[in-house]
């Protein structure tokens, strides 16, 4: 009798210990490229999208979908950056694509502003995501888009900051040859793109996402899922869906390959992109779905794999001759800082997260760092400031109550999000508090300096997601507390402003006070400028200064410069090539030396140096 309690309590004790889930969760980051908030099907809130996302529909049943879901920046490459090292973009400084260039306007004649200078890449002494995570055990991959470097390729690269496991091949985004309606995928197996089963073409990115899969599924694994669709360029290898879509939307087949400018979501090519990239979402969670747990016998690995699913900005509504999408009934899109811009579908499924939920919680790209080290049980690294909230507790006991998340920045309930895009032609800083939403035009010229919307009546219902009436002259007093909130924010990041161009042919108020350059010299590594204030007052000055100047992959950085009297004075880095002064006034006018002109004064940005004299 004893010995078969015993084997009795042994079997037990082997059966708990096959049902018991593994400590350490998976999780898998799917961060989609210029994917609008009204591109997805189960996002339709006034008119039916054309575009057909039955995967990740299914997605949003199996989890939580957010209307009030937001990418930390209007643009790609800071989003990403942001989200993988849990930092605001001003706090990273690095606010827009194409850092690591001294700051010059678009257009010197036209353009009253200067963005200010930028990182060209994240630096590798923040902690990413990923570093966080193998340090806890796990094994780390990134495929397809990185853009954390000043080009593609250039340092670092994703298995310099944490991933064990990078793969970066652009897949059917590759452009078509010698147009885009020409060479179409076929069944041949020898085609790179060859179509499967079902119709789709080869697509190497996401063959790459379930290579990982296969190899690391029996670890505790992260996996960045970072797809090249559905940016630019806009085509289909699919013939097939070129063709559905144009009889679907009631328009003839193109015979132009070169523009598409019917307005709204009536491109046929951009419909084709959005069914694929739905299509191999949905094979990476089907192979979840089929494939045992070998961390967890008789248990499939999406049981115990938490999915992140959103993207990286708002859709991208346009380029020169090409009507790509349309975010209404949000306003503008990517390289905006309204709505259409960073809105952006959000969805989380996994463990103990509840099914078919639909959620108005204001939520951010930067909370995933901190929810992630929660499901992982993973310690936050101490050198790594986090700037947004961890999800974990509203996702579990109830995603639609929004007193569950914490704002890190104030420990109380969050109410409050920021955006600081100085950059492009659209210069804004922005806040959202509640249900309203200020922007502050950082053109000194605009029309507008300051835009308040109310996106939300008291109740949550609809009211102006649109931000079509501007309310700051009717509440001064509300819009005068929102900018004096969203200064102190950017105040707290040391966020950089855009600055006022001094040769712009427009009048500028106190323009004519602007400093003016009396001569340059050099020392060794000691160089100077003098100046005269000209009645405008000398507050900062940087030297930027390139390592490699000529190369392929040119990157100027910043370092600060010395005033003293009527002089700046810096010492230049060892193996300085190039280097630049800038000067900044009382009345916030940025004044170069070298005159830098303007962007199209480059033929290739990334080889400033071919404009500048070498340095002796």
């Amino acid at each position: 009798m004893l010995k078969k309690t015993i084997l009795y309590t042994l079997c037990s004790l082997f059966i708990s210990y096959l049902s018991a889930r593994p400590e350490k969760p998976n999780v898998i980051l799917i961060l989609t490229d210029d994917f609008g908030w009204q591109d997805v099907k189960c996002y339709d809130i006034d008119k039916p999208s054309p575009y057909e996302t039955p995967h990740i529909d299914q997605l949003s049943k199996e989890g939580v979908l957010f209307w009030e879901g937001y990418s930390p920046a209007p643009t790609c490459s800071p989003s990403r950056g942001a989200i993988l090292a849990g930092k605001h973009p001003a706090r990273l400084q690095r606010t827009h694509v194409e850092g690591g260039k001294p700051p010059m306007p678009h257009n010197e004649k036209h353009f009253p502003m200067v963005s200010p200078w930028r990182k060209g890449r994240l630096d590798t002494a923040e902690i990413t995501i990923a570093e966080a995570l193998k340090g806890n055990g796990y094994t780390t991959g990134h495929v397809g888009k990185w853009h954390l470097s000043i080009q593609h390729r250039a340092y670092p690269h994703a298995t310099d900051q944490g991933f064990d496991y990078g793969r970066s091949d652009i897949g059917i985004t590759r452009p078509m040859k010698p147009h885009r309606l020409t060479n179409f995928a076929t069944t041949d197996k020898a085609d790179p793109y060859h179509l499967d089963e079902n119709g789709f073409p080869y697509d190497q990115n996401s063959e790459d996402a379930l290579t990982f899969l296969r190899e690391n599924k029996d670890k505790p694994f992260f996996l960045y899922y970072a797809t090249w669709l559905v940016h630019t360029p806009i085509h289909s290898r699919s013939k097939a869906l070129l063709e559905k879509y144009c009889k679907k939307l009631g328009i003839p087949y193109p015979t132009d390959p070169s523009v598409w400018n019917i307005q709204g979501q009536h491109n046929p090519y951009y419909a084709a992109m959005v069914e694929m990239l739905d299509y191999y979402i949905g094979q990476l969670i089907s192979y979840l779905k089929n494939t045992e747990d070998p961390r967890w016998k008789g248990h499939q690995l999406i049981e115990n794999t938490y999915i992140i699913f959103s993207s990286d900005n708002g859709g991208m509504e346009r380029v020169p001759g090409e009507q790509i999408t349309d975010n209404y009934p949000l306003d503008k899109g990517k390289i905006n800082a309204k709505e259409g811009g960073v809105r952006v579908p959000l969805i989380i499924a996994g463990p103990n997260i509840p099914k078919d939920v639909q959620s108005n919680v204001m939520i951010n790209g930067l909370d995933f760092y901190p929810t992630i080290l929660s499901w992982t049980h993973t310690q936050r690294p101490k050198a790594q400031q986090l700037d947004g909230a961890n999800l974990a507790t509203l996702l579990t006991q109830n995603p639609k109550d929004a007193t569950l998340v914490i704002d890190p920045y104030t420990s109380d309930v969050r109410n409050t999000m920021i955006w600081h895009f100085p950059n492009s032609v659209a210069m804004q800083s922005t806040i959202r508090v509640g249900n309203y939403k200020l922007i502050r035009n950082l053109n000194v010229l605009a029309n507008e300096p300051l835009q308040l919307y109310q996106l939300y009546d008291d109740e949550g219902n609809r009211k102006d997601i649109e931000e079509m009436k501007n309310l700051s002259s009717t509440m001064p007093q509300k819009t005068k507390m929102m900018n004096d909130m969203l200064q102190e924010r950017l105040d707290e990041m040391d966020a950089e402003p855009a600055y006022c161009n001094p040769f712009c042919t427009k009048k500028i108020p106190q323009q004519d006070k602007v400093p003016s350059i009396d001569s340059h010299g050099k020392n060794g590594n000691d160089v100077w400028l003098s100046f005269r204030e000209n009645e405008a007052k000398v507050i900062k000055a940087d030297l930027i200064y390139t390592l490699n100047g000529g190369d392929k992959v040119e990157e100027w950085f910043r370092i600060k410069a010395d005033i003293k009297g009527n002089k700046v004075i810096a010492q230049l880095p060892e193996g300085t090539t190039h280097y630049v002064f800038n000067l900044i006034d009382n009345n916030n006018f940025l004044l170069s030396y070298p005159r830098m002109g303007d962007k199209n004064d480059y033929t290739n940005h990334s080889r400033i140096s071919k404009a500048l004299s070498n340095i002796e």
